[in-house]
């Protein structure tokens, strides 16, 4: 078979798409279906807008919490907690055991920390200057 190689910042969705799928078909094939489900905390203020939020999902029994940002106007009133909070119980009524979530803000790992996240790994200088802190957590049954 020959093959080409292409190196692109703009691939086509539907090649993401293959790829997506051709990982997730061997994935499944490797070790069972992930059930793979979408999962986002959203808060609105009284106009509608969204002031903070999540996104992740879960799979394999595992909520991973891709995206976390609060408006800097809500920081500090536990915002962050209380959405986490909220996916963790959609996470065990998924059936999930754990959650894990990663940061190089060290404000926001002291976030984790005090929600019950530890510390599982680190990638240093990601940014440079900074570390990237993988955390995870047991959700109780």
């Amino acid at each position: 078979m020959k093959t080409s190689l292409e190196i692109t910042a703009e691939p086509l969705p539907q090649d993401l798409a293959f790829l997506s799928g051709s990982l997730t078909a061997f994935n499944d094939a490797d070790v069972g279906a992930s059930g793979r489900k979408p999962l986002a905390v959203i808060v609105r203020d009284d106009h509608g807008v969204i002031v903070a939020g999540i996104s992740g999902y879960t799979a394999w029994g595992w909520l991973y919490v891709q995206w976390l940002w609060v408006d800097e106007r809500l920081r500090g009133r536990r915002t962050a907690a209380g959405m986490l909070d909220a996916a963790e119980r959609e996470a065990i009524a998924r059936g999930c055991h754990r959650a894990w979530i990663d940061t190089f803000n060290p404000v926001a790992e002291k976030v984790y920390r005090r929600q019950g996240y530890q510390p599982f790994g680190t990638l240093p200088d990601f940014p440079i200057g900074r570390s990237r802190i993988f955390l995870q957590k047991k959700l109780p049954s």
